[in-house]
């Protein structure tokens, strides 16, 4: 869900709305080839300096996220395929998780460790 940044969090208002644009791509709410809203109102839902947005959609490009057609906009980009059944079984393990109790924070504390053992 797109949303104004928390500028409490430590974490750069940049790399907040790369987050939650990749998230909106990946849960599927955002597909292949599909445009995104313009700058100017992403930067009203995000609360933030135009040129924060272009930072984070920049960056968004680097990473292959997205694409940009000049005075058209931003577009997901065609070439992003995140196989559906993949963020199936994503959503299966997290209803299970919640039902185990275990709070969001010690969860994420648990994604990191294993994303670093996978990594190595």
């Amino acid at each position: 869900m797109l949303r104004p940044v928390d500028k409490h969090s430590g974490i750069p208002s940049y790399i907040q709305i790369v987050n939650m644009i990749k998230a909106e791509i990946l849960l599927g709410k955002i597909n292949p080839g599909e445009q995104l809203l313009p700058v100017r109102k992403l930067k009203e839902i995000f609360q933030v300096n135009i040129n924060t947005v272009l930072k984070a959609l920049e960056k968004l490009k680097l990473e292959g996220y997205i694409t940009s057609e000049q005075g058209i906009g931003y577009f997901v980009s065609k070439e992003l395929q995140i196989a559906p059944t993949i963020m199936a079984e994503v959503k299966e393990a997290i209803k299970k998780l919640k039902s185990t109790k275990i709070d969001l924070n010690t969860l994420f504390i648990i994604l990191e460790e294993v994303w670093k053992d996978e990594k190595d």
